[in-house]
């Protein structure tokens, strides 16, 4: 079905195309009567304004365009809630792109934003984004990274200490006499994966009796973990790991069922550790072990700084804020918690 169009909604009206956009857009210009008429006509034939249009009479879009790795991931939808309440609170919408882990689709959704003339745009970025941001900023639209950090500084950023989160995890493993520990993670040309096996080395390394085996999947889902965590439990027992970092809580919910339906007790047997805190992870069968990262509160706070560019009230790039860990201690890691 063809789309209406203002010109039939002044057929439908009995009025000129002028008379339509001033009911509108301009109520005040026209009576009263005659703007319920245009309103009735358009409402009758679903007219939707164009929103380029639209753009083109007010100077300005009123959104906003974010993208994240993967929107599956209850980490990455609390960093869009948090990003929403500030955008929401100044009158802005935000525009929600999936990279869905990949590069191809990043960089695809961020042109996209600068086709709708988006005012900013807040970048969880997969991959390398570099070129396609710079392109952005000069185009004179302000970004702003989130759970990423700018190396060069030029691009302000809310992120997370994930170096001190994996040492957090691993450390904790060892204090409770685990030696065999693995870290179980996809994506290893994801910075933040990449930080969180830094800091596991950088605990593990401080114990010369204690071992660190990498271990990588296509993808950090619930199913690839029950997967991952059959084949640990097939292990014979001098070679299994008596302890589990896992990047975030969908693996590692899925190592814990992969564990205990072969027979192998969580955390008696295999301590297992989970990464974001996720709501599920307090109530699942072994409650589980997480270090906590406060998307939400990123997410607003991310929202802000690309506010406080778009209020014109930075005249300099503005600083970096990180976000710093909390292990969350659940039964998955020691007996009884």
């Amino acid at each position: 079905m063809k789309r209406a169009g203002i010109r039939d909604v002044a057929q439908r009206a009995g009025v000129s195309i002028s008379t339509v956009s001033n009911a509108l857009n301009r109520p005040g210009t026209v009576s009263e009567q005659l703007a319920q008429r245009v309103r009735k006509a358009a409402d009758d034939l679903g007219y939707v304004p164009l929103q380029a249009a639209r753009q083109l009479r007010v100077g300005r879009s009123g959104l906003l365009g974010m993208t994240v790795i993967n929107i599956a991931n209850p980490f990455f939808a609390e960093l869009v809630s948090g990003a929403e309440e500030a955008a929401t609170a100044a009158g802005y919408r935000i525009l929600v792109g999936n990279s869905d882990d990949d590069v191809h689709k990043e960089a695809g959704h961020l042109e996209l934003f600068e086709r709708v003339q988006v005012e900013g745009v807040l970048v969880s970025p997969f991959g390398e984004a570099a070129a396609p941001i710079a392109q952005l900023r000069a185009r004179g639209i302000p970004v702003v990274l989130v759970d990423a950090v700018d190396d060069a500084g030029a691009v302000p950023s809310v992120s997370f200490d994930d170096v001190a989160g994996g040492r957090m995890a691993a450390e904790h493993l060892l204090q409770t006499g685990r030696r065999r520990l693995a870290f179980l993670g996809a994506r290893e040309e994801v910075r933040q994966v990449r930080e969180r096996l830094q800091g596991a080395r950088l605990a593990v390394g401080a114990h010369p009796d204690a071992t660190l085996e990498v271990v990588w999947s296509a993808r950090t889902t619930a199913q690839l973990g029950r997967m991952l965590g059959a084949e640990i439990a097939a292990a014979p027992p001098e070679a299994r790991p008596d302890g589990i970092v896992a990047t975030n809580d969908h693996l590692a919910c899925g190592v814990v069922y992969g564990l205990i339906s072969n027979g192998i007790r969580v955390p008696q047997d295999v301590a297992v550790i989970g990464y974001d805190d996720i709501e599920f992870a307090s109530v699942a069968a072994v409650p589980l072990t997480s270090v906590r990262q406060p998307a939400r509160a990123m997410g607003r706070h991310a929202g802000e700084l690309l506010l406080h560019q778009l209020g014109g009230e930075a005249s300099e790039p503005l600083g970096s804020v990180m976000f710093e860990p909390e292990l969350i201690v659940r039964a998955s890691s020691v007996l009884g918690a």
